[in-house]
């Protein structure tokens, strides 16, 4: 399945529209930076490295065409730009790390041209882009070691090539995995209430034809009391410096029942995912969504009752301590987890 999520073509944005997966592959073309913020709000771009490329070329579309005559005025537009992206969404890390990379190329170029300043920026950006495949795929080879053949591996919301350039984390894992001979089936969770485990992670095995069973969030302890699970592999939005791990909701849950079972549990993430300045899980901001995303989102008609209260948090927060490693593109991370963040990203 060749296909990239993200990319800059004739001089838009261009995304792949995932609320129209699994029905359609659709692209989506941006023009301006209003058009990526509803983008990125509304899901039809996702996934943490996915975002982090959004972001880079996010603020080269809002500032290609600055009119602006000094770097203050520039800079004063580029900060503009760059606080209402982030505003898309609190909790993703690399959406965060591609803002400040991009800004941080314009500051330390700040005597050049603007015209100048504007092209390193574009090209930082697209930087971003070919790091992230390479990344994937390090990560893939990587994580495939710890997978054996005939494994079953369980998954949740979708880490693979539309949270990413075109490869993925979790899933790319999975598939380079696949690549070396090795016989691996996974189950995907459906991940309510968007469904990225059942719309796009099933979407994606089953174009790379790999074995692939869906099941209800709330099918998982079942499975793993029945040994059919050897492994759970997920992403990562963010992780703090001593490795607690903000994921889509549910992926706590799937770690508590890992550590009952005594299955290893693993997280897929780049190095840009790591935010060192957090120092655990209590300091990262986790967003709530629109409680009709629970109510009746992918539904004919509401399926709860009319104003009924809803808590809709998109992440939940996994310790360090029930993740048995983190498998980064840098290294893999095990236990001591502070001291190993340190060691292998340094």
């Amino acid at each position: 399945m060749n296909i990239e999520t993200i990319s800059w073509q004739n001089n838009r944005i261009r995304i792949i529209d995932q609320t129209k997966l699994p029905g359609r592959l659709q692209y989506l073309y941006i023009n301006n930076l209003r058009e990526l913020w509803r983008a990125i709000k509304e899901l039809k771009v996702r996934g943490a490295p996915a975002l982090g490329a959004a972001a880079g070329l996010g603020i080269y579309l809002a500032v290609k065409d600055s009119r602006a005559k000094t770097f203050g005025e520039f800079s004063a537009q580029l900060d503009l730009a760059a606080k209402y992206l982030a505003s898309s969404r609190p909790t993703a890390r690399n959406l965060f790390w591609g803002i400040e990379r991009v800004c941080r190329v314009a500051g330390k170029n700040r005597n050049a041209s603007l015209p100048r300043i504007k092209e390193l920026i574009f090209q930082e950006a697209l930087r971003i882009i070919e790091e992230d495949k390479l990344s994937c795929r390090r990560i893939g080879e990587l994580g495939s070691a710890l997978i054996n053949d005939r494994d079953t591996v369980l998954t949740v919301c979708n880490a693979g090539i539309l949270a990413t350039i075109d490869y993925g984390t979790a899933l790319g894992v999975i598939y380079r995995a696949v690549e070396k001979g090795k016989r691996i089936k996974v189950y995907a969770s459906e991940t309510r209430p968007l469904l990225q485990g059942a719309r796009l992670t099933s979407w994606e095995l089953k174009n790379k034809k790999i074995p692939v069973t869906l099941i209800c969030d709330n099918m998982a302890a079942t499975l793993m009391q029945q040994g059919k699970v050897a492994k759970v592999i997920t992403g990562a939005d963010r992780i703090a410096a001593n490795g607690d791990s903000a994921n889509k909701i549910g992926t706590y849950s799937l770690a508590v029942l890992c550590a009952y079972h005594n299955i290893p549990f693993y997280i897929a993430a780049p190095a840009s995912t790591f935010d060192l300045g957090k120092r655990s899980g209590r300091d990262i901001i986790i967003e709530e969504r629109d409680p009709r995303e629970i109510t009746g989102l992918f539904f004919r008609q509401p399926i709860a009752p009319r104003g009924v209260e809803v808590y809709n948090p998109a992440f939940d927060v996994t310790p360090h301590q029930l993740i048995t490693a983190i498998i980064t593109d840098k290294g893999i991370i095990r236990k001591p987890c502070r001291k190993n963040i340190k060691r292998v990203l340094k």
